[in-house]
């Protein structure tokens, strides 16, 4: 199931409005309903935010999602900050993104949580060239078009490479692009780098021989969040379907780093991608679950205030009033037992 075009239009008015008034933090978590009962949870129907080779095809891949005792609506997105957009407009309940597209959406007011959190290789964040580029290293970007999408967790890690190595974004030439647009233009050589993350950084590795300028060491925290709408986390039905369903998601991320083989067929065959190019994403080292702990918040507001800095955001964020812990014990208990 697509992502809607009215609906979507709306989500975006109410991030542009919210972006312009310089938000500072959000309402913080909401009150944890009570359990339901198994004959009302089979009545919810989980709106799940999926992004290419993400959440859904892990779950098929490690059995995750047989016998869930509700249903579950899924929608694609192009990357997170539409998705948490969505979220954030009431069109979906939960969905993953990475380490960015909470931040934006932070600062925007937005009516989201993050509620589980994983790491993953930070190697496969990478800004790209084009095999026959003669751009050496991160300093030679300056003055030079670097396609990004915007909020996305390659913004923050651009962000990040390009202050390591004493150059700003407005040293350089951002092109705000989607993967997709972002990939053509790659190959065409209307960019000359490209920020991004798996699987497409494989993909032009593998199709367009892409070779990597800098990657996310040093650049990039690894963190992708399981991110709720605050709506849903406030009704009990839908609230008991999302502490099952990222409890699923923990085990199915343990099950995928011993079964990486299996999980690289069911990637490709859930999103179209070549299996070469799954492989070689999944053998990288995908989403390992962690505690959604003070480590974590004290990192993401490092990046936060970065993009604060820059005047990338129009305000201060306090990532701490977006994070809500509710699920902790039940992850805690899932990490240990896979």
């Amino acid at each position: 199931m697509q992502w809607r075009n009215g609906i979507a239009l709306v989500a975006a008015a109410f991030v542009l409005a919210g972006c312009g008034s310089g938000a500072s933090s959000g309402s913080g978590p909401a009150a944890v309903p009570g359990p339901v009962s198994a004959a009302d949870l089979a009545k919810v129907t989980l709106r799940v935010g999926d992004q290419k080779g993400g959440v859904k095809s892990l779950l098929t891949a490690a059995g995750q999602l047989d016998g869930t005792p509700y249903k579950i609506e899924w929608s694609t997105f192009t990357s997170g900050p539409p998705l948490l957009e969505a979220a954030s407009a009431g069109a979906i309940d939960i969905g993953r993104v990475g380490n960015t597209p909470p931040i934006f959406a932070a600062a925007a007011k937005a009516k989201i949580a993050v509620v589980s959190v994983a790491r993953s290789n930070v190697e496969r964040e990478a800004i790209l060239v084009p095999p026959d580029s003669p751009l050496a290293d991160v300093a030679s970007l300056k003055g030079k078009t670097v396609g990004v999408a915007k909020g996305s967790s390659a913004h923050g890690q651009l962000l990040n490479t390009l202050h390591r190595n004493g150059l700003s974004t407005k040293d350089i030439k951002v092109s705000f692009l989607q993967p997709a647009e972002a990939y053509a233009a790659f190959t065409q050589h209307t960019i000359d780098a490209w920020a991004i993350w798996d699987p497409y950084t494989a993909q032009a590795q593998i199709e367009a021989k892409a070779r990597v300028l800098a990657d996310g060491r040093g650049a990039s925290n690894g963190l992708a969040f399981e991110t709720a709408s605050t709506a849903a986390l406030a009704d009990p039905g839908r609230n008991s379907a999302i502490r099952d369903f990222v409890i699923r998601v923990v085990k199915a991320q343990k099950w995928a780093d011993t079964h990486r083989p299996e999980w690289a067929a069911a990637w490709a065959k859930e999103t179209g991608l070549k299996l070469e190019v799954a492989r070689k994403a999944v053998d990288a080292g995908r989403d390992q679950p962690i505690p959604l702990d003070d480590s974590v918040i004290q990192s993401e507001q490092q990046l936060a205030d970065a993009f604060t800095d820059e005047k990338t955001l129009p305000g201060k964020v306090d990532f701490a009033a977006f994070a809500d812990r509710r699920f902790a014990s039940d992850l805690d208990q899932a990490r240990s037992n896979g």
